[in-house]
């Protein structure tokens, strides 16, 4: 199986999250617990996102998003698996960006900025939506990880957004793109499904 961009990533660091994960399995740290704090943690970037603390909420989002790799690494080496835990991680990862564009949002209108709050309208729902076709598609029988800006490439470059205060540049970007993903997705199924149907 080709690896995902988020996947070698995620390869890349595992040396750097496994003495974690070990250290938070001594302690008897349950997975679940993880993706829950990491969660709240999303709240706070976000409150910070929305007083236009925008270096301070770039940070968060690199310290809790890697509690959302921790999570699932945790549960493999504790052997803690479970149809509930990878529910409730997909779920909360969802809350995860509603916090971050709800603050987004906040904040644009305290300052008036409509195509701000228009943007991240847009940005969030491409997000939604990408998400939606993804499990849509295995909920149908089909693998769909292609195209642009997954979970992990939306929070990279929300991250680095916030630390040159670029944001509104990059949620017109990710307004863009998001949708532009769902599409992708929507044509990859469509033009799968026509070959299994002609291999059946």
């Amino acid at each position: 199986m080709k690896q995902t961009f988020t996947d070698r990533v995620r390869a890349f660091f595992h040396p750097i999250i496994f003495p974690i994960v070990k250290f938070l399995a001594k302690l008897n740290i349950h997975p679940n617990l993880i993706t829950i704090l990491g969660t709240f943690g999303f709240i706070i970037v976000a409150i910070l996102i929305a007083k236009g603390k925008f270096f301070l909420a770039g940070i968060g989002i690199i310290v809790f998003g890697t509690l959302d790799t921790i999570d699932g690494t945790l549960a493999r080496y504790t052997k803690k698996e479970s149809k509930f835990g990878a529910f409730l991680d997909s779920t909360l990862d969802r809350y995860a960006e509603i916090f971050l564009f709800l603050g987004f949002i906040y904040y644009f209108l305290k300052n008036a900025n409509t195509w701000g709050v228009l943007l991240s309208f847009l940005a969030i729902t491409g997000s939604f939506m990408v998400s939606y076709t993804r499990a849509r598609a295995e909920g149908v029988g089909f693998e769909c990880k292609i195209g642009l800006f997954t979970r992990f490439e939306r929070l990279a470059v929300l991250t680095i957004s916030l630390f040159f205060n670029l944001h509104f540049y990059i949620i017109a970007l990710l307004a863009f793109f998001t949708h532009f993903t769902a599409l992708q997705r929507i044509f990859y199924v469509y033009n799968t499904s026509k070959k299994y149907n002609k291999g059946s």
